[in-house]
């Protein structure tokens, strides 16, 4: 009789799966949890020590590693030398190997597992079984997720039993599947730190001397940037998507980076708030009563650059906001959640993505980003702007550096210019309001031209004057003639990091034109 060795970590599908088996004539071989589940099943079940003539020690740690096991998986059926070993030292050959891994990535999830626990969690035979299957997959059926049962049941069905090309996806599955979990025991190990009272998980560094990365693909895409450019979405740390696609044609590479950008302003606010995104940069942004509100706000910020944008709001789309949303060409919108009955208003515009997130967090990343450039891959910490969660001007490392102090009013704009400027391209200055953006000066030479730009968006969006605005400058000012510019286009305050060698010079020009001006000690460049 064919013989299916089961020991799984996931149990589930497994009753129904081994019935399947056993239908099929396999004798069902199995350790520890597993064999129990099986038996409370009602299945016959040969235990592993029944094979190994040893009993399961160590609390479970031993129980496989046996040749009595790893013999029946390695035997080549088409070798007679390796047959004759078999029968001559009384190894049956196993035909099925269904494995799947101790759940260390769960138990390392949580931040207070004991060290020890977690070690405990690092499966030894498990990997080894599914390698040991899967190198032979010519001969054995090697199966690591409860996904694959109903596939390999038809498969044993087919007269010639399972196909090769079958086998080999299977066995292709198995490697990946290791991979990964030595994947997460090394990059879990790479944060904690060995002392001599013990180990302390949460260290030793965010850029260990080694970096492993998992990345799964979910799709292909169109193409990416260019329609010459071939693109794919993977998945990493830790397999959470990052976006959940509900209407809408299917979400290209750019599409997902602007989305990325559009996310990333939405959460800087706790109150509702909205931004409207072009090739990664805001062209608007506005925080507001409600959802709907902020929206307005922020696309007639720039109502020209927002025909064809993605937005990202922090608040759930409601009918109201739905509503606001549809008159105008909207790429791709990004919410918390969808009520129920915006729904049917989102549907009218049936080519406009809405998107959810799909369960990724920045802090899954570990808080770093990759960037690849060739011969290597940049990694470094996310930027926050820690500086600007909290009301201003408590938030420490604020520095008023001009004799004039800015107004409440100015102070609540800053803050608001600050949260956007951070994630705007450099070189970057933009003027505010409290609770809306007026104009965008992104990704220019120097930042005059950055100046110049910004009021050249104003004035093509109505002719709005910044008169009265606040200024945000995501690096400092290396020359007065920027903060001469930022002064003639009608700005009354600014914020800037500082750390120019001519700072003195910078904060004479504001005072000469009356400006409040702020350091925040932290520069926000972003390439």
């Amino acid at each position: 009789m064919p013989r299916a060795l089961l020991s799984v970590s996931d149990k589930s599908g497994l009753a129904d799966f081994a019935r399947g088996l056993a239908a099929r004539g396999f004798d069902l071989v199995s350790t520890g949890g597993t064999a129990r589940a099986l038996q409370q099943a009602g299945l016959s079940v040969i235990t592993i020590s029944d094979v190994t003539g040893f009993p399961e020690m160590m609390d479970g740690r031993v129980k496989t590693l046996h040749p009595l096991v790893h013999g029946g998986i390695l035997a080549r059926r088409r070798r007679a030398d390796d047959l004759a070993a078999a029968a001559a030292h009384g190894i049956t050959l196993i035909d099925l190997v269904a494995v799947n891994l101790y759940p260390f990535a769960k138990a390392a999830a949580n931040p207070d597992t004991p060290f020890d626990a977690l070690v405990e969690e690092i499966d030894i035979g498990g990997p080894s079984l599914v390698r040991a299957a899967a190198k032979n997959f010519e001969d054995v059926t090697v199966v690591v997720s409860p996904a694959d049962y109903p596939a390999v049941l038809d498969e044993l069905d087919r007269r010639e039993g399972p196909s090769r090309e079958f086998r080999f996806e299977l066995a292709r599955k198995a490697f990946a599947h290791t991979g990964r979990y030595d994947t997460a025991i090394a990059a879990t190990l790479a944060t904690v730190a060995a002392g001599p009272d013990g180990f302390t998980r949460g260290g030793p560094t965010l850029l260990p001397p080694a970096l492993p990365v998992d990345l799964r693909k979910v799709r292909d895409l169109r193409y990416g940037e260019n329609p010459h450019q071939q693109a794919a979405l993977y998945e990493g740390f830790g397999g959470q998507p990052g976006f959940r696609l509900l209407q809408g044609k299917e979400l290209s590479y750019t599409n997902l980076l602007d989305l990325d950008a559009a996310a990333r302003i939405a959460t800087e606010f706790t109150e509702p708030a909205a931004v409207v995104i072009k090739h990664t940069n805001p062209c608007g942004a506005a925080t507001g009563r409600t959802a709907a509100e902020a929206y307005v706000r922020a696309r007639d910020a720039d109502a020209p650059a927002a025909f064809g944008g993605i937005v990202g709001l922090n608040r759930p789309i409601d009918v109201e906001t739905a509503r606001a949303i549809v008159p105008t060409f909207i790429e791709a919108v990004i919410a918390p959640a969808v009520h129920e009955e915006a729904r049917p208003v989102l549907a009218t515009k049936t080519n406009m993505r809405v998107v959810v997130p799909g369960g990724a967090t920045a802090e899954a990343a570990g808080e770093i980003e990759l960037r690849s450039i060739v011969g290597g891959v940049l990694v470094q910490a996310r930027d926050i702007v820690r500086e600007a969660r909290g009301a201003w001007p408590g938030a420490d490392g604020l520095k008023v550096v001009t004799k004039r102090q800015p107004t409440a009013e100015e102070w609540q704009a800053l803050r608001f210019a600050w949260r956007i400027c951070a994630h705007v391209k450099s070189n970057a200055v933009i003027f505010t309001s409290a609770d809306r953006t007026l104009a965008i000066g992104a990704g220019q030479m120097s930042r005059v031209d950055a100046v110049k730009v910004a009021r050249l968006k104003a004035d093509a969006s109505g002719g709005q004057a910044l008169e009265g605005s606040v200024a945000a400058s995501d690096a400092f000012f290396p020359f007065r003639d920027g903060l001469d510019a930022v002064a003639a286009a009608g700005a009354t305050a600014v914020v800037q990091p500082g750390g120019s060698v001519r700072d003195q010079e910078v904060i004479a020009a504001a005072d000469e034109h009356g400006l409040a001006m702020v350091f925040t000690g932290r520069r926000h460049f972003r390439h």
